[in-house]
């Protein structure tokens, strides 16, 4: 089996281009070598290697950059996206895709099933929704998993965030109004490899049965404020002040979602597939 990779270099990608490598001819890739920018050379890519399945970790992440560019958001995250599905449909090649809690407003108050309709309130947001609905429509096997607040000890991530701030203050202040489902990088890439694992034999008609929209998050939930106070007492440091605030107090080029814990129930009964709680990663990864 022929597995290409996408975003290599990024935090869930840099763990599937190892978790991924026993399953197949593995082919990872990352800027320059590919560029979500330019759709045509994507696609030219895929008529050269012609894959049996797709793995796409690539995404404009970047949430507040995003206000300022959102043509390059939407190539990236949602046009190429799109013609990706389009010829994993023409070749019967599988495709799995990363998305985001970041698709729902954050308005409801309990956690959010894939039943439940999307609302984006930023760029980022509406163009990874707009990416899921482009895959869907374009009727290529696949499989999506939205995703929140992954993490890794590598990269611009919120843990490495928390760490950077306690080196340069004695005091951090941080949002106790924004309540998610941290999710560990590592983890989300073992689960996409053993889901893969599963249906090695008959890879596409094994996710003709089991594939569709899934949330795949870290058990659990907690806030902003929360996590940052488990990270600094999984590493012991006492030293430094945390004080709660809210999101209003911080100015940020896009709105950010207040509540979007996603229930994952759908994959545990149809794949008996589940992330570890998010307090034990965080005293494993210490």
């Amino acid at each position: 089996m022929k597995i290409l990779l996408f975003g290599k270099n990024g935090q869930v990608g840099w763990e599937l281009n190892r978790t991924l490598l026993c399953l197949g001819e593995l082919y990872a890739l990352d800027y320059p070598e590919v560029d979500f920018e330019k759709p045509k050379e994507v696609i030219k890519i895929l008529d050269e290697i012609k894959p049996d399945l797709i793995v796409n970790a690539a995404a404009y992440t970047n949430v507040d950059k995003a206000e300022e560019e959102p043509e390059k958001a939407q190539l990236v995250n949602a046009i190429t996206p799109g013609e990706v599905a389009n010829w994993c449909k023409k070749h019967n090649t599988v495709l799995i895709h990363y998305s985001t809690d970041y698709v729902f407003d954050g308005k409801k108050d309990s956690p959010y099933t894939e039943e439940d309709e999307p609302n984006p309130i930023n760029i980022y947001g509406r163009t990874k929704l707009e990416g899921e609905r482009a895959i869907q429509e374009s009727s290529a096997i696949h499989l999506i998993l939205r995703t929140a607040w992954v993490y890794s000890m590598r990269g611009n991530n919120f843990v490495t965030k928390v760490l950077e701030w306690a080196k340069k203050s004695n005091e951090i202040r941080v949002v106790d109004d924004q309540i998610s489902n941290p999710t560990w990088a590592r983890a989300l890439a073992e689960i996409t490899a053993n889901i893969i694992a599963m249906g090695k034999r008959d890879i596409r008609s094994f996710f003709k049965d089991k594939g569709g929209l899934y949330h795949c998050a870290g058990s659990g939930y907690c806030s902003r404020y929360e996590l940052a106070k488990k990270i600094l007492e999984s590493r012991q440091i006492n030293e430094i002040k945390l004080f709660p605030a809210k999101t209003f107090e911080f100015i940020t080029l896009a709105k950010r979602p207040l509540y979007t814990v996603l229930e994952c129930k759908k994959i545990i009964a149809h794949l008996n597939l589940k992330l570890p709680d998010w307090r034990i990663i965080m005293e494993l990864i210490a």
